[in-house]
Parts: C-alpha cells; structure tokens; sequence
C-alpha cells in the first residue's frame, strides 16, 4: 500500500504546517484530504500542496490525470472542470431515507446542469473533455 499513497507536507522552519494526502490508483492520482495547522497562514499553500505538488508527482510517475476531488467551484480557476461524483449511503430509517432520496433526485438534474454549464464555459476543447470526462459528454 505505501506505492499507492502520497503525503505532501509543507514545513516552516522545521516544523510541518500542513499536509495533503493522495492515493494513487490505475492511472490516477486522487488528491483526497488536506490540513493546515489553525494559526498557520500562507497565501496559496492549498494550491501549492494540493494541485501543484500533486500534478508535478503525477508527471514523475507518468500518471495520466490528477483527480482532484468534489466539490469546490475554486478548483476550475486551476484548471479541474467538474465531473460527475457517486457514492452509496444507507439510512436505517426509512423516512430519512425516502426524504433524502427525493432531495437528492432534485439535485442530481441541477447538478447535471451546472456541470453542462461549466463545461460549456470551460477552457477546453471538446476532444480533451470526450478523453477525459467522457461520462460528462455522454450526458449533453
């Protein structure tokens, strides 16, 4: 397991500050949790840690992309679009499980569309996203 994780940490004078922890799979990189200490400021460490460090890696070991996580509309200006996200959840009581199913019906369809939005708007070319979102070009 230790060739499938990656922790990137950020020190200041010698003392760690901050970290971000990557899995690697396949051909992947999954960026996946980050931390900063609560007094510790550094304009851009995030990006630093999570995006730059992370893309350089994934070029080193020949990875093919960088998957950098849900959410978070801040992570296009670094040049991830969106992509569709699952998971699986169980509700041992019914009615909070019904309940949150018709939310989450609701959602999917507004999220299906922001998504076209943004990837509509988006920097790239049509042939980059069918190589590398092809699930989302399925869904226009």
């Amino acid at each position: 397991m230790g060739d499938n994780v990656m922790l990137i940490v950020a020190e200041n004078d010698d003392k760690l500050v901050a970290g971000a922890l990557n899995l690697i799979g396949g051909n992947t990189l999954f960026g996946r949790l980050w931390g900063c200490l609560p007094n510790a400021y550094f304009p851009n460490l995030h990006f630093e840690a999570c995006y730059y460090q992370a893309i350089e890696a994934a070029i080193e070991l020949n990875l093919s992309k960088v998957e950098a996580g849900a959410q978070g509309e801040h992570k296009i200006q670094r040049g991830y679009l969106p992509v569709t996200t699952y998971s699986c959840h169980y509700f041992s009581d019914p009615g909070f499980g019904k309940a949150i199913g018709n939310f989450l019906a609701n959602e999917t369809a507004q999220v299906k569309h922001v998504i076209k939005v943004l990837h509509d708007s988006g920097p790239y070319k049509d042939d980059i996203l069918k190589e590398f979102a092809p699930e989302q070009e399925d869904n226009k």
